[in-house]
């Protein structure tokens, strides 16, 4: 049972989950969630886990140790890890196109998951949380950030190539190709990297 909650929590994302909505999934009931996740709690911080279960604002999420921070701050810009993938450029093209966005709403674009994607634009600066939506949960908005206008030369985001698919459907690999048409010769700051880490 706590196998299938870990498993829980890490496709939730940064949204969470709350104990009612794990017991529902599960078919337990209530008082046996939180008792499991209180002791997946306490044995996480006793095996020394890279993990953690934390509860904010009623949800639980998995999240990372603060103090390891500063590895994953050498991660994120470390030059092996300068280019994206296919999947975190499809992400970022549907965040400049149709910011302010939550993660659920760019699922249903792209049809995958994205949280990988999206933590990766998120410790490249290249997109930011900018606010939360007025539906259940209050889910994360975001848009993109000062370092993606740097990055392909804009002075607002007002300059992004013209999109006539507002009309009708999210022509996802038209925006995606006329985004990084943008950048014309100069690709060394972001490369179309066909790498399979990111396929999700």
């Amino acid at each position: 049972m706590k196998s299938i909650i870990e498993g829980l929590l890490f496709a939730s994302g940064d949204e969470g989950l709350d104990a009612k909505q794990i017991a529902e999934v599960m078919e337990l009931d209530l008082y046996i969630v939180r008792d499991l996740l209180k002791d997946m709690r306490t044995e996480f911080k006793r095996k020394g886990r890279g993990i953690q279960i934390v509860e904010v604002a009623g949800a639980y999420q998995l999240t990372t140790l603060a103090e390891h921070a500063p590895y994953f701050e050498r991660l994120a810009y470390t030059p092996s890890r300068s280019s994206l993938s296919q999947a975190a450029l499809e992400t970022l093209s549907i965040v400049a196109y149709k910011q302010p966005i939550t993660r659920v709403e760019i699922e249903e674009i792209r049809g995958v998951k994205c949280d990988r994607a999206l933590a990766t634009l998120v410790g490249k600066d290249l997109i930011l949380e900018v606010g939360r939506a007025d539906a259940v949960g209050k889910p994360i908005l975001y848009g993109t950030s000062k370092q993606f206008l740097e990055y392909f030369g804009l002075s607002s985001i007002q300059e992004l190539p013209d999109s006539g698919s507002f009309q009708g459907e999210f022509d996802l690999e038209e925006e995606t190709r006329m985004l990084f048409d943008r950048m014309g010769g100069d690709q060394k700051q972001i490369t179309l990297e066909d790498v399979s880490e990111e396929t999700e």
